[in-house]
């Protein structure tokens, strides 16, 4: 007895009874629990014949057996109801269950059941996606589409090889980090969509951390100009997305260079665990007064005027750190981490990592660029709020981004070396 083919049956039987019960719980006529569970094993037996027979022709013929059933189905359906719901998904479901059953057999078992949890997933939270479409604006399908375009239509057909001075601009790998970068920015967008505009004020910083934190800062900063009682919340939120950001440069680091990550990760973590306490202070101290917890519309995160200047400006550092470390060495790095940090910590983290992993630069220089970067990013988030907002949000934010950076240049210089994950 084979009992792998005994597995492949009850993996089918499993499948069918899922996806059969989402679509009986819907009171589906056409077919139910029984039905999808019968045409799972169907398939499964389907692919038995062909592969024992050695016959090319019994799965194929099998299926289109199954479709002249199930438009049968639909014609009884017509002709005895006047008012019939002929929809095509349980139709196309149950097609694709006999297309699993075979895949069971002939093709890869992993592929098969996930492509049947997703089917189930999707069938199950359709009241939900179809809620959620009708409530999209119109920069909400821009951000899809445009995000669709620069990973699927740009990202495939940009060349990846070298070019330029020192063999460091490759275009399908820049642009390979623009939708790093902008898939990340989408996530938080659309979880600010779900969660709507009064998640509260831990989630605004979350996600204003998730979607850029400048701006937030920027956002907020404004804000307490025109309600100047909002100072320590807004302070709160700004400092909370930038430790959030932290966490983003963390998750960029583990993508490019995971192998590296147990290296680099525990710095940032203390770091990330300074902001977090101070986080936490403000959070103590914000006066229950503060009502405000309005996270300002964030714009489309997925322009491809911003995505373009981003691959510019990431093309850029790499050229100015690759100029950086053959003319003036690895202390020559710091600088341009300071100077790039200013505007985008993401650039410059890419770029390091991109360095770590062809081992043309250190762990432990790279992880304190990056943080240095970090730290000169806080400092140019502090001079916007001081500037853009009131007297009191400077404070708070200058004694909370203060304390980040002395943490911060305090952990890069007394880190022992042998300290990591």
């Amino acid at each position: 007895m084979d009992y792998k083919d005994l597995i492949t049956l009850g993996i089918a039987f499993g499948l069918g009874l899922l996806v059969g019960l989402q679509r009986q719980r819907t009171d589906n006529k056409m077919a139910g629990v029984r039905t999808f569970t019968l045409i799972a094993i169907l398939g499964v037996l389907s692919g038995f014949l062909t592969r024992d027979l050695d016959n090319p022709y019994i799965l194929p013929v099998l299926g289109l057996a199954i479709t002249a059933l199930l438009i049968a189905a639909n014609i009884i359906k017509l002709k005895k109801f006047d008012d019939a719901d002929v929809g095509q998904t349980t139709e196309v479901a149950a097609l694709l269950m006999f297309a699993l059953g075979g895949y069971l057999v002939m093709g890869n078992q992993v592929i098969a059941v996930i492509v049947g949890g997703m089917m189930a997933i999707l069938l199950y939270v359709k009241e939900h996606l179809h809620d959620f479409i009708e409530n999209l604006m119109e920069k909400d399908l821009a951000a899809i589409m445009t995000f669709a375009g620069i990973s699927l239509i740009v990202l495939p057909v940009l060349p990846d090889q070298t070019y330029g001075p020192y063999k460091v601009l490759n275009p399908h790998n820049i642009w390979l980090m623009v939708v790093l970068i902008v898939g990340i920015s989408v996530v938080g967008y659309f979880l600010y969509k779900f969660l709507g505009k009064k998640a509260g004020i831990v989630s605004n910083g979350i996600l204003g951390g998730l979607i850029s934190s400048t701006a937030t800062t920027v956002s907020y900063a404004r804000k307490t100009v025109d309600a100047k009682n909002i100072n320590k919340i807004a302070a709160f939120i700004i400092v909370t997305a930038s430790a959030v950001a932290l966490i983003r440069v963390m998750v960029e680091v583990g993508v490019v260079i995971p192998e590296k990550l147990n290296s680099i990760a525990l710095p940032l973590v203390a770091e990330l665990i300074c902001m977090t306490l101070i986080c936490g202070s403000l959070f103590y101290v914000i006066n229950k007064d503060e009502k405000d917890d309005d996270m300002p519309e964030p714009e489309n995160p997925a322009q491809f005027k911003s995505a373009l200047i981003f691959g510019l400006l990431y093309g850029l550092i790499l050229l100015a750190v690759a100029f950086t470390k053959e003319q003036f060495g690895e202390s020559g790095l710091y600088i341009v981490a300071i100077i790039s940090g200013l505007t985008d910590v993401d650039a410059i983290t890419l770029s390091l990592s991109n360095l770590m992993k062809d081992d043309n630069l250190a762990t432990s220089t790279g992880w304190r660029l990056i943080l240095l970067a970090t730290l000169s990013n806080l400092l140019f988030k502090g001079a916007m709020a001081s500037v853009l907002g009131t007297k009191q949000l400077m404070k708070w934010v200058s004694i909370s981004f203060g304390l980040s950076i002395l943490a911060g240049l305090l952990i890069m210089w007394v880190w022992p070396e042998n300290w990591h994950f």
